[in-house]
């Protein structure tokens, strides 16, 4: 990995440096040991989801608060989230072809750090209130877009070193203790204060908390690649990937141009199961239509799933370490689950398959990038990221409006066509699985 302030194409580490041709792989003394490097990007994880999550909690009611309509809340906060994925098409393969992994990786963290906090200035700006609002909320989900591709790409090295799986379920266990903490935060701030904006303005501590703790890692760790176990004796550390051609250079990264044919198969495979997982505002949506859940209730459901998720993560990121991509056979079958239970007329029901909906999130979130790291090298692991994420984000698009528009008609059909795509999925992961054995990639 390069130090953020090095651009495309600058050269080498001076020899002697960490990384630099003819150095040793790593010091011999003052390094973090891998593990608690893991458990420090957990750490800023888990600040930095407690700032977003804690606002995407009550992004509806805010917009609304500023006169937003229900067109306007759905086209913001769905823009948004497709942006969140989408856009790392773009960041992916700017990290690799730069080198700036670091650089990339402060600057998204800081724009959901600055962006949140501000919102709560939207309600004293009089009619620029929701234009204001809009542009902030898109921005931070852009942060997200910025940084996970260089951040997945910085942790796969370190996690190399413990067990991908078991670092990477680590790392979104605290993840996701940060969004299950967030929410409630939030809701307590608001129950106090009897206004939204206060809340947001609580969530810049922990968002300044966030920022800090990457600096120290930062410093602490400027390559991480050190840890790789993978990497060859005597080799630079520092990998950047070539710049290619302009913006025909540019536009192949993007569209994955030499990534191995396993990732495309596996990239189809995980954007089936996200877009076959129901949104959990079609859930949210049924408790509350058919009764089952009154309204305030929610978001406490809410967190329980995400409580849920984070002891999936950190459960299966062991079971994956010793068994291997084959865990994840478990996600189609999980997702397929999802709506007869969730979306059923019954309200215990319904709750177990909200459970389950954590269950498959937090096995998908967590060791779906663990084997990314293994099918993709590490020069080209963030440009991988992108083009996954961004494959993930137009099923998720598709997929959204496809189960919103058969949830209106026929709740059998919607089950169906979930199951006939979770069948697809199973199908394909079991193909990048088999061939990784049969084929084993150099990471």
């Amino acid at each position: 990995m390069s130090d953020p302030t090095a651009g495309a194409g600058s050269a080498p580490s001076a020899p002697g440096a960490p990384g630099a041709p003819g150095a040793p792989s790593a010091p011999s003394t003052g390094r973090w040991s891998a593990w608690r490097v893991v458990w420090w990007f957990g750490f800023v994880s888990l600040a930095a989801d407690m700032v977003y999550e804690g606002a995407r909690s009550i992004y509806g009611p805010l917009l609304a608060s500023l006169g937003a309509t229900a067109v306007v809340v759905g086209l913001v906060t769905g823009a948004g989230e497709a942006m969140a994925l989408v856009l790392r098409l773009v960041f992916g393969p700017l990290a690799d072809r730069t080198g700036r992994y670091w650089g990339l990786t402060i600057i998204g963290y800081g724009l959901t750090a600055v962006c949140v906090p501000l919102l709560a200035v939207t309600p004293f700006v009089g009619g620029a209130g929701l234009v204001l609002a809009a542009v902030l909320i898109l921005l931070e989900r852009s942060g997200k877009a910025v940084r996970s591709p260089s951040k997945s790409a910085l942790l796969a090295h370190v996690a190399s070193a413990v067990g991908r799986g078991r670092g990477f379920g680590v790392h979104k266990a605290l993840d996701q203790v940060g969004a299950f903490a967030g929410p409630l935060l939030v809701a307590g701030v608001i129950a106090a204060t009897g206004a939204i904006w206060p809340s947001m303005a609580v969530l810049a501590i922990h968002g300044t908390a966030a920022m800090l703790l990457l600096a120290v890692i930062r410093s602490r760790v400027p390559d991480p690649s050190v840890y790789d176990v993978a990497a060859a004796p005597n080799t630079p550390a520092l990998q950047v990937s070539p710049a290619g051609r302009g913006l025909r250079g540019w536009f192949a990264d993007a569209a994955g141009a030499g990534l191995p044919r396993e990732f495309f198969g596996y990239a189809l495979a995980a954007g089936l199961m996200t877009g076959g997982l129901v949104t959990f505002g079609i859930i949210g949506y049924h408790l509350t239509v058919e009764g089952l859940l009154p309204v305030a209730t929610v978001p406490l459901v809410y967190a329980g799933a995400m409580g849920v998720e984070a002891l999936a993560a950190l459960a299966v990121g062991l079971v994956y370490d010793r068994r291997g991509g084959a865990v994840l056979y478990a996600v189609p079958v999980l997702v397929a689950c999802v709506p007869p239970l969730a979306l059923s007329g019954s309200m215990a029901l319904s709750l177990v398959g909200v459970a389950v909906w954590g269950l498959a999130y937090g096995v998908q979130d967590s060791t779906v990038k663990a084997l990314v790291a293994e099918v993709v090298e590490a020069p080209r692991r963030a440009t991988a990221y992108g083009v996954f994420a961004g494959v993930q984000g137009a099923f998720a698009i598709v997929g959204g409006l496809v189960a919103g528009w058969l949830y209106e008609r026929s709740l059998p059909a919607l089950v169906g066509v979930v199951a006939v795509s979770q069948l697809v999925a199973l199908v394909l992961l079991a193909r990048t699985v088999r061939s990784l054995r049969r084929h084993p990639h150099p990471v």
